[in-house]
């Protein structure tokens, strides 16, 4: 009698790619750890920037070490479409653009994560796409110095989440996985159980330090090196626990001074990305910052007057340096 012989195992599959949407500063990083971990990854973009890491590798720097690393790019959305895992990091205001030119292109089984300042992304991401989408918080410092080069400056942890309560079990799986691979590859990366929490607190802390950072170029250390400027922070904070709080939201006073010393200690020579953004004559994310902030509070009859008047002023240093009109933007659905 013949030995049974045991069944051929099959072959590995390789992991299906992750695609970064908007290949700026933030996703750079990201897609960085992400290729040196070995994962496939494609950055899509645009300009100079991407042009650069096409042609020369992505120079990724920390801490006086440095390392080149060749990634794929596309400037196609339809990039995403062989991808489990999208981390979406394109600006504020091009986020439903973006949902809508992605979505015919997204596989039903992938997770889209948002990578955003603001609090509406994810929602405005999942009004375009069926797939699951989760949202994250970035506490990282980073910036493009030249293209084809990103250097994180300090932080690089991510907060994910599901924004809206109730979710199917399968996104929470979902993202489970997603954050699992990105811990694999050396990303600082938890799941809140309440990310919306987490999401109006980087708004609290963008506008403590984004406007102001932008209107004087300053880093976060000589921001908090001034007592006036630390006394106009905490007002600022104070109207956005108000707004959060008419929104559901409860946010600690004391949490929000902590939360504040602490950006200006592990991110001191950071010029906030509102200030990079004026610096090199582009359209800011103002309006899902202080501006957000300002709507919420009309729209819940809770003023926010100084929200309101650093949106205004950075509209209008948008204005003069040739990166939009002083007038409101339209809607932003």
């Amino acid at each position: 009698m013949n030995p049974v012989e045991p069944p051929t195992p099959e072959p590995a599959r390789a992991p299906r790619r992750i695609a970064v949407v908007g290949a700026g500063a933030v996703g750079s990083h990201y897609g960085a750890l992400l290729a040196r971990a070995g994962e496939p990854v494609v950055l899509i973009g645009r300009g100079a920037h991407l042009q650069a890491i096409a042609a020369h590798g992505l120079r990724w720097q920390h801490d006086g070490h440095a390392l080149t690393l060749a990634i794929d790019t596309a400037t196609d959305p339809a990039a995403v479409r062989d991808a489990d895992l999208l981390l979406v990091c394109v600006k504020s205001p091009d986020t439903a653009a973006l949902a809508r030119a992605i979505a015919p292109h997204v596989a039903p089984d992938a997770l889209v994560l948002s990578l955003q300042n603001g609090i509406d992304n994810a929602a405005t991401i999942a009004r375009h796409i069926a797939a699951p989408v989760a949202a994250a918080v970035v506490y990282a410092a980073v910036e493009c110095p030249a293209p084809g080069e990103v250097v994180l400056r300090g932080g690089g942890q991510l907060v994910a989440g599901l924004p809206q309560p109730g979710a199917p079990p399968a996104h929470g799986a979902a993202l489970q996985r997603a954050v699992e691979r990105l811990a694999r590859a050396g990303v600082p990366v938890r799941v809140s159980a309440d990310v919306r929490h987490a999401l109006w607190m980087k708004l609290l802390l963008n506008c403590a330090y984004n406007a102001i950072s932008a209107l004087a170029q300053a880093p976060y250390r000589e921001l908090a090196a001034q007592p006036a400027v630390r006394a106009l922070q905490q007002a600022v904070a104070a109207e956005v626990i108000a707004v959060a709080r008419a929104e559901g939201i409860v946010l600690s006073a004391a949490e929000a001074a902590a939360a504040i010393d602490r950006i200006a200690e592990s991110m001191p020579t950071q010029r906030s990305s509102t200030a990079q953004d004026l610096a090199r004559g582009r359209a800011t994310e103002i309006d899902h910052l202080n501006g957000c902030v300002a709507q919420r509070g009309d729209a819940r009859g809770v003023p926010a007057p100084l929200n309101r008047a650093l949106h205004t002023l950075v509209r209008l240093a948008e204005a003069g340096a040739g990166g939009s009109s002083p007038l409101p933007r339209p809607d932003r659905s």
